[in-house]
Order: structure tokens, then C-alpha cells, then sequence
């Protein structure tokens, strides 16, 4: 049986759609098969409550008077980004305090969700539109224009459980592993976990709508480290980390409950991030994907002790989730660094909303099916000396391939009408060039005014 969001919606909105968490569908699917599951259920909702390092947020705290430019930036001590606007900035979550190394921007995003006062210093240069040098204040969520959450990379579909195979404590994002393979951790919900219900990503895209942290966020593209090139088991679900999503929600409306400023030792800061997914069931694939278990979803153990962390073996959800798992011949010991309570409770949640009217699913704008791998680094050619010689090639690399960008920036400063627009196009008229130079330091991307555009030979410029 095949339906649309829109009949779903209309559903919703009449109170009458059957919403069913992961957990719940997994169990009727046990008792009753997927074809009833597409037969009676709407939609899935999913969860997840996890370290998710690549996630930060964008911020504009509004201009001072006199006008700033804010170039070093930090807020409660810790670095912001200020390489945008004037007075805007982007806090990571792995950004630690120069005072703290327990403390960065994953617990600053918390605290001003929390409507906690953070203090603010910012550094400028000074220019002509912007004076002002320094700027010292407190500063909140509601003092402050916009606070959105922006991660490059959430929801991480299925990730690789970690041990250690030397004969030392190490300490990595996967926690503190004990040597001689003393524990395995591992960082997803298994059938919780929303990537996990839609491995295809049949119902997820751009614009799809979502639990974030509490509040509604959306996907807004691939997540970074994106990949939907590798082994799957015999279920279709990846066995090693794959598909990722960047997110991006209305910080102002979240709740701390589902986002958590965190630091793992030895590693660095990271952030809590709660997600959640609603899964429409659109047709029966949907459903047998949406009733996979945890015994059904299955994931690498990799040994963190050894650069190329390899593959030691692979385990069910069920089985890590047992709390023990058989590994080289000896029972050891398993965790989650991923939270299982708070997951159920965000699906709960998800859920709640929807049977209240008050979230309704949407269509994706474009669909995630691009053919991604992973490339690295390996290859790369390291520099030492030779970086500022690199740095002189790019430069020159950059002035080689200049070219008017049509903007307009040199129309205006030329009291003699040289520089015109046409069309959206500009121009220079050269019989009314007198060379006055007036123009020559006013091209955003460097052209040597008026010689470049005229196509005459270029000479050093007087600035």
C-alpha cells in the first residue's frame, strides 16, 4: 500500500495517523510482518543522542557604536570564527578554551541555550566604515540577533565500534579503551538510529523537517565524509560508516536537554547533539527497512591502537547492546557512548508531536543518491620549506586567472564616466580615461585599474 506525505499530513492534521516509534514498529513487525506494517502505519519516528564533533553554530551579535568589524572573536573564552561579516561568527563544538581544555564551544552552544550570560571580546583593526577596535560585554540568546546550529555532519549512518589491542590505556573520541581488547565502545542507537531505518535514503533529502536538539531543523545537504559506496549485509544496511547529514536549526528554540557541551579525555570538547527523523512509510521497502532489529543491523569492531585501525570482526547491535561480545576468543566487555534513554525519549517526543498536529513531514527538495566515496590524505605531499614558495605559486596562480566580475565597484569613484555599466555589464569607455589612477585600488578582486580592463601591460601599482 503506497501513500503520499500529503495524504499522511492531511492524516496528521485529522489526528487519525498511526505513528509508531522504531522500537514499536520493530516489535509489531515481529508479531505481525511488514506487509501490516504497511498496511497500518504512517510513520516512524527515530532517535539519536551522541558526541556529534562536527557541529557548531553561527551567530550575529549585532553591531556596536561605533561600527566593528570583528576579526578575533571569543565568547566565554573560548575562539569564535570571525572570518565572515562584521559581526558574525561561527563557534565549533572542538573549539577549546585557551584557559580550559575541559571547556569549549560545545559547552558555550549549551550555555546560551540555557539563556546563560557569556561574555564577549571582540578585536578589529579599525577601518574607515568600521572604527571601533574592541568591544568587552555579556551577551545572551535574546540579546543577540541570530543563533542557529549549523553541523556539517550528524546522524552518522552506523559507525565502527572501537577497542584496543596494545598494552596501554588509550584515550580517544570512542572513550577510555582499556588495553589487551579490556572493553569495546560503540556510538550508535541501532534500530533507533534514523539513517539506520532509511539506509537508502528513500524519505530523507534536502529541506526534510526534523527533531534538533529539542527544537525543528532541517537537512540542509550531504553531511561531510558522506559515503554510499561500501559493503552492506545481507539486510542492505552498511556495516561501516557511511551516510551522514548537515543539519541546521534555530538554536534559540532548543533545549539543553538535547544539547550537551561535553569533553572526552585527552581527546577534546565535543557536543551532545539529540536528533530525531520521522520516517513516513511510503511503500512496503520502506516498512522492511523500517523493521530491521538490532539482531538484523550489524557494524565493524576496529582496533583504535593501530593507525590503520583494522577490522577485527563484526557484531550485531544485539550483541553489543547484551553488554558483552565474544572477541579473539574471550568475552569482553561493551558500552554505548550514544545514549540510549535520551534516543527513546526524542522518538517519544517526535511522536508526541505528531499525534498533537504539530509537526507535519515534508517533501524533500532534492534527493541524497549521489554516488560519494572518501578520499584522504594519504597521498598528499607534505611541505616544510617549501610552503612559502607554495603560498608565492598560489598567489600568482590567483593573478593569472583574474577577471572582471562585472560588480561595478570602480563605476562610481570615476568623476570622468570611464568606467560605465551596459546590460549588467560594465565597461571602460577609454577615450574618456584620463589615467588619473582614482580607480586603481578599487577592484575587490584585484585587477590593476584602468590597465587590465583597457588590456593594456600592467605595471606595479602606487599601493
Amino acid at each position: 500500500m503506497n501513500r503520499t506525505i500529503e495524504e499522511i499530513n492531511k492524516k496528521i492534521l485529522e489526528g487519525n495517523a498511526v505513528v509508531l516509534t522504531a522500537e514499536e514498529v520493530v516489535k509489531l513487525a515481529k508479531e505481525e510482518g511488514v506487509k501490516e506494517i504497511a498496511r497500518k502505519v504512517d510513520v516512524v519516528t527515530t532517535g539519536t543522542f551522541a558526541p556529534m564533533c562536527s557541529s557548531g553554530a553561527f551567530i550575529n551579535f549585532g553591531h556596536t557604536f561605533p561600527p566593528m568589524r570583528m576579526e578575533k572573536i571569543t565568547l566565554g573564552g573560548v575562539e569564535v570564527y570571525g572570518g565572515i561579516a562584521a559581526v558574525d561568527g561561527y563557534i565549533g563544538a572542538t573549539q577549546e578554551s585557551a584557559y580550559d581544555k575541559t571547556f569549549g564551544g560545545g559547552h558555550v552552544i549549551e550555555l546560551l541555550i540555557r539563556g546563560e550570560k557569556v561574555l564577549l571580546e571582540a578585536f578589529g583593526k579599525g577601518t574607515d566604515c568600521y572604527p571601533r577596535k574592541h568591544f568587552k560585554g555579556y551577551v545572551d540568546k535574546h540579546s543577540i540577533n541570530d543563533f542557529f546550529l549549523f553541523n556539517p555532519r550528524n546522524a552518522y549512518q552506523n559507525y565502527a565500534a572501537a577497542t584496543n589491542g596494545s598494552d596501554k590505556v588509550i584515550y580517544t573520541y570512542m572513550g577510555k579503551l582499556l588495553p589487551n581488547y579490556g572493553n569495546i565502545t560503540y556510538s550508535t542507537s541501532g534500530e533507533l538510529s534514523p539513517l539506520l531505518k532509511d539506509p537508502k535514503l528513500l524519505t530523507i533529502g534536502i529541506g526534510t523537517k526534523i527533531f534538533l536538539g529539542g527544537g525543528v531543523g532541517y537537512v540542509s545537504w550531504y553531511g561531510t565524509q558522506f559515503r554510499n559506496t561500501i559493503k552492506e549485509n545481507e539486510n542492505g544496511i552498511p556495516i561501516s560508516p557511511a551516510r551522514t547529514l548537515a543539519l541546521i536549526g534555530d538554536a534559540k528554540k532548543m533545549s539543553a536537554k538535547y544539547i550537551k557541551g561535553a569533553y572526552f579525555k585527552n581527546y577534546g570538547t565535543t557536543l551532545f547533539v539529540g536528533v530525531g527523523i520521522p520516517i513516513p512509510i511510503l511503500s512496503e521497502e520502506i516498512a522492511y527497512y523500517v523493521s530491521l532489529s538490532d539482531e538484523q543491523i550489524h557494524t565493524e569492531i576496529k582496533d583504535y591502537s593501530v593507525p590503520e585501525r583494522p577490522t577485527l570482526g563484526v557484531v550485531s547491535y544485539a550483541q553489543l547492546k547484551s553488554g558483552e561480545v565474544e572477541l579473539l576468543g574471550k568475552e569482553v566487555k561493551t558500552s554505548s557512548l550514544s545514549s540510549l534513554k535520551v534516543a527513546r525519549e526524542i522518538a517519544e517526543e517526535l511522536k508526541t508531536w505528531m499525534l498533537n498536529g504539530e509537526f507535519l513531514l515534508t517533501n524533500p527538495a532534492y534527493n541524497l543518491h549521489e554516488e560519494r566515496s572518501l578520499k584522504n590524505l594519504y597521498n598528499a605531499k607534505e611541505l616544510d620549506l617549501e610552503m612559502e614558495e607554495n603560498y608565492l605559486e598560489l598567489r600568482a596562480t590567483l593573478e593569472r586567472d583574474k577577471s572582471c566580475v562585472h560588480c561595478g565597484a570602480c563605476v562610481s569613484v570615476c568623476q570622468y564616466s570611464a568606467f560605465q555599466f551596459s546590460n549588467g555589464n560594465v565597461f571602460l569607455a577609454k577615450d574618456k580615461c584620463t589615467e588619473c589612477l582614482v580607480c586603481a585600488d578599487v577592484c575587490p578582486v584585484g585587477l590593476r585599474l584602468p590597465y587590465d580592463k583597457a588590456g593594456k601591460e600592467t605595471f606595479d601599482m602606487p599601493y
